[in-house]
């Protein structure tokens, strides 16, 4: 069907409302409803190593009923009830999607990043309450398996650790080097360790138990994780279908492959593509256990879209900067649109990437508390550069501000809070943690996104700011509560403010200011380095530090975090357009009302070309100083 603007938002909302549709209440009755109509169509590819040629394994719809059926026998028989939880800590793979589908079958599933360090796998797994937990067996160039080791034993409610071994993808004579090199798990173990395969394959492909009697909390999400105990989101399976809908109703039929290059413990591929497959029975494709990170992945991205027949391509703005350095070397002609997701994308890049691919770019936002999507730019109408595109059916986005205590509607254009509601958002219920849903909703009824916007006069939805204070690095949440609290554990530091620089591929990128105690003496590299011991998180390392005689501060003394932003921005476009030869040179940062923070710029003799050529990579915006002219 054609989705081209609120004209067609508004007629699929007027059929009927949300529980009048004809869904199945769980996911497991919508999986069935997909196998048996398509039972020999594929569902999940997947593939070890980038080659276009390289070994692959497809699962068809059948197939993963069957695997999701003996992995959550598999779970229940070890104990796994609805309430009790089974967490994952893997890259992408077969097992990963049948882990995932089986675990919210038997009870609640909690994926955990396998890039965050033991002391944060072992917070949340503690913070869950995880029974079981799947991770890799040892294998060669990762250390995942040790690291699950080592927080397992700092989490002793886990029982039974399942581990998937990826050996089985590989060809011989790889297969055949594999268990003579593979590495050990030292130390103490107090669970038991099973193969995951071996003690699945032992189930019926049947379920044994009878399915959940309605919506139920199914998934535990955890947000951020560089700092403190996690905030861990719950999930419905209202939310994770109505997500799925979204994606069968306005992009996806049974005839679509989709290259997803992203990582399922993140709701963007869980939610958004995952389900969207389990509504509409489309195939997706994971290619390599990192997707976008994986070796040789942007090389041979190409010729993977070719292999697998892609017609939508899933991607994030830092994985579209690094696709722009390789050429187009393959027939691509079956893809229609990239959805991105994660972050802005900078005017310059979208307008590469949509002139050499030749693929349309719809932009859409979204976030783990309300499940994850709430706006995306139309696959058929006006998608507006650096908007999120507009609100989704059955979703209801408000802009809303404080006045007198009370939260009030802003106007069009007005900035305010972004507020949400929709069936992703669980009222009142968003974090196992019931203190920390305090104050997390407007009327009962709207999450507070933390997230600062506009709605335009045609219903867009614009991101201008954060009223949480998270710096957010390639579409990876960082909280900057943890590079603080490390430079304020050094003696010399009085005050220390960390923020998110400009950062033409990861969107932003940590960095700190700092006020030194009266008299003390330290050098801005003893300071990172400093960081680089005991921020915990590599991601979380600043790239930049600057000590100023004083930082900025508001009457009450909490440090002025817009004014530093000013500074990375000023610093960053002035280097940019220095390294370039571009003449031009930023003078001033403002605070728009409807843009956020704007770099005003003296041309110095440059061209609008010029300047836009070097500050489009970026995503804040920017505009003469002497004409005040947008560019």
């Amino acid at each position: 069907m054609s989705y081209a603007g609120m004209d067609d938002r508004n007629a699929i909302e007027a059929e009927m409302p949300w529980e009048n549709r004809d869904m199945p209440k769980t996911l497991w009755g919508q999986l069935t409803r997909v196998s048996d109509r398509f039972p020999q169509r594929p569902a999940v590819s997947y593939q070890l190593l980038s080659g276009p040629t390289d070994k692959a394994e497809t699962m068809t719809w059948a197939t993963l009923r069957d695997r999701t059926a003996q992995a959550a026998n598999l779970f229940r028989s070890l104990g796994i009830g609805e309430e009790d939880v089974v967490a994952f800590v893997l890259p992408n793979c077969n097992e990963t999607a049948t882990t995932l589908l089986g675990g919210m079958v038997a009870g609640i599933v909690n994926p955990i990043n396998p890039l965050l360090e033991p002391e944060q796998i072992a917070a949340i797994l503690r913070e869950t309450s995880a029974k079981v937990v799947v991770t890799l067996k040892p294998f060669p160039k990762t250390d995942v398996p040790q690291k699950v080791h080592e927080a397992v034993r700092h989490a002793p409610g886990v029982q039974t650790v399942l581990q998937v071994d990826l050996n089985r993808y590989l060809t011989p004579p790889k297969s055949w080097i594999v268990p003579l090199v593979r590495p050990g798990l030292e130390g103490a173990r107090h669970a038991d360790y099973l193969d995951f395969n071996r003690e699945a394959a032992r189930q019926s492909k049947t379920l044994d138990f009878a399915d959940s009697a309605g919506d139920r909390v199914a998934a535990y999400f955890h947000t951020g994780g560089t700092t403190g105990m996690p905030k861990v989101a719950q999930h419905l399976y209202s939310g994770m279908l109505y997500n799925g809908w979204l994606g069968a109703t306005l992009l996806f039929s049974e005839e679509d492959s989709v290259m997803c290059p992203l990582p399922l413990f993140h709701v963007f591929a869980c939610h958004v593509i995952l389900m969207a497959m389990l509504c509409s029975g489309a195939h997706v494709v994971f290619p390599t256990p990192a997707g976008y990170r994986g070796e040789g992945v942007f090389d041979n991205f190409w010729k993977l879209c070719e292999r697998w027949k892609t017609t939508f391509v899933i991607t994030v703005p830092t994985a579209v900067s690094a696709l722009m350095q390789r050429k187009v070397d393959a027939d691509i002609s079956s893809v229609r649109t990239a959805f991105s997701g994660s972050a802005p994308m900078p005017l310059e890049l979208f307008k590469r990437f949509e002139s050499s691919c030749g693929v349309t770019i719809c932009e859409g936002y979204g976030l783990t508390e309300a499940t994850c999507l709430v706006a995306v730019n139309p696959p058929d109408g006006v998608k507006k550069v650096g908007s999120v595109g507009i609100p989704l059916p059955h979703t209801d986005v408000k802009i809303l501000k404080l006045a007198g205590g009370a939260p009030v509607e802003c106007g069009t254009d007005e900035i305010g809070e972004i507020c949400v509601s929709n069936p992703g958002v669980y009222p009142g219920r968003t974090y196992t943690e019931v203190a920390k849903n305090a104050e997390l909703f407007h009327f009962d009824k709207y999450l507070r996104t933390g997230d600062l916007g506009r709605i335009d006069a045609d219903g867009y939805l614009w991101i201008t700011g954060r009223a949480k204070d998270l710096i957010i690095r390639g579409g990876h949440n960082i909280d900057p509560a943890e590079i603080e609290e490390a430079l304020l554990a050094h003696p010399a530091v009085a005050f220390a403010g960390a923020i998110g620089q400009p950062d033409a591929h990861s969107g932003e990128l940590p960095c700190a200011y700092v006020e030194l105690v009266e008299g003390a003496e330290v050098t801005e590299a003893e300071l990172l380095e400093h960081a680089k011991v005991h921020v915990h998180e590599r991601a979380a390392h600043p790239k930049h530090l600057t000590i100023l005689p004083e930082l900025p501060k508001t009457a009450v003394g909490k440090i002025f975090k817009p004014d530093l932003r000013k500074l990375a921005i000023t610093r960053i476009y002035n280097g940019a357009l220095e390294k370039t030869g571009c003449a031009a040179r930023v003078v001033s940062v403002i605070d728009d009302k409807t843009r956020g923070l704007v770099a005003q710029v003296e041309a110095n003799g440059a061209t609008e070309a010029e300047v836009g050529k070097v500050l489009g990579d970026f995503v804040r915006p920017w505009e003469w100083a002497e004409e005040k002219a947008v560019a």
